[in-house]
């Protein structure tokens, strides 16, 4: 009797599935950290779409939000913990595995 080895689809991020928080997260890696309007435009959404995304990410423990102001200016940073560089780096891992399994 062979035993079956599950899919690597198993293994794969449920958050990390979203498009935009994939996307959020990937910008976050590339610079560690962002300010609020450098992550939205580069993934290109809205101020509230972002900050729903950044919530649910903050939640799981993937990112930090600072708030600080610049005179009287408030400024918001988002910086990618180190439980999101991890999830990250196995999402990604993941992600190389199926399409390794194609071959």
């Amino acid at each position: 009797m062979t035993t079956a080895v599950p899919h690597p689809r198993h293994k794969l991020d449920e958050l990390l599935q979203n498009s935009v928080r994939f996307s959020i997260i990937a910008a976050l890696d590339r610079a560690g950290t962002l300010s609020f309007k450098e992550v939205r435009d580069a993934v290109e959404i809205t101020d509230s779409a972002l900050s729903k995304q950044v919530s649910t990410l903050e939640a799981a423990g993937y990112l930090s939000v600072g708030k600080s102001f610049a005179g009287k200016m408030p400024r918001t940073s988002l910086t990618l913990t180190k439980e999101g560089r991890a999830a990250w780096r196995h999402h990604l891992a993941t992600l190389r595995e199926i399409a390794g399994s194609l071959d």
